[in-house]
């Protein structure tokens, strides 16, 4: 993240039984333009929020909607134990930072920041990681491709490899995609060069 976000306009649910931490919670959304919404009971899978804010002491598995997969937003939790099993379910829920209980006004914004930028910087990992399992994946097309070359070309693996890499470059194409061109026969096989 290269700039600190606004958070004028965001939609936050604290997930937490009214108290003081709440109040003072509440109060200094306020002063940063969002506007809460708070709630004990679990948080629906329709209308998520932009962010949301979530009792670690005494939240439960399905207290949020994903359980075992990537948060639908940031998450923030508010933790008041030092129990390591408390820890242990925040990180679970996809916390991205920890406010500590009870809630110190200074406390919020820096919290927000940091859990933005990490459901962000998440994000971008699992973009990156689903890329790069699709090219493992259509990695036999590219081999399939190289074998064909070396049979027809007569040119052992590294100079059939190199003739795929380059025409490849040629048509701004990804390696994967000019194979599997060539093995469905709607590519013609590139020319030794």
């Amino acid at each position: 993240m290269r700039e600190t976000p606004n958070f004028t306009g965001w939609r936050v649910t604290v997930v937490h039984r009214e108290d003081s931490n709440t109040e003072r919670l509440v109060r200094q959304l306020r002063l940063l333009g969002a506007q809460s919404a708070l709630q004990w009971s679990p948080l629906g899978t329709t209308a998520v929020p932009d962010l949301v804010i979530v009792d670690a002491d005494q939240g439960w598995d399905d207290l949020l909607p994903w359980r075992d997969t990537r948060p639908a937003c940031p998450v923030v939790a508010l933790l008041g134990s030092e129990a390591p099993g408390r820890i242990a379910w925040a990180l679970e829920q996809g916390a991205g930072a920890i406010i500590a209980k009870p809630v110190a006004a200074s406390a919020v914004y820096p919290a927000l920041v940091m859990a933005v930028s990490i459901h962000q910087e998440r994000q971008t990992v699992a973009e990156r990681v689903k890329f790069l399992e699709e090219r493992v994946r259509l990695r036999p097309l590219v081999h399939a491709a190289v074998e064909r070359l070396m049979s027809v070309h007569a040119v052992n693996e590294e100079r059939a490899y190199a003739i795929l890499r380059d025409c490849a470059m040629r048509r701004r194409l990804p390696m994967e995609q000019l194979a599997a061109f060539i093995i469905g026969g709607a590519e013609p096989l590139p020319e030794v060069g």
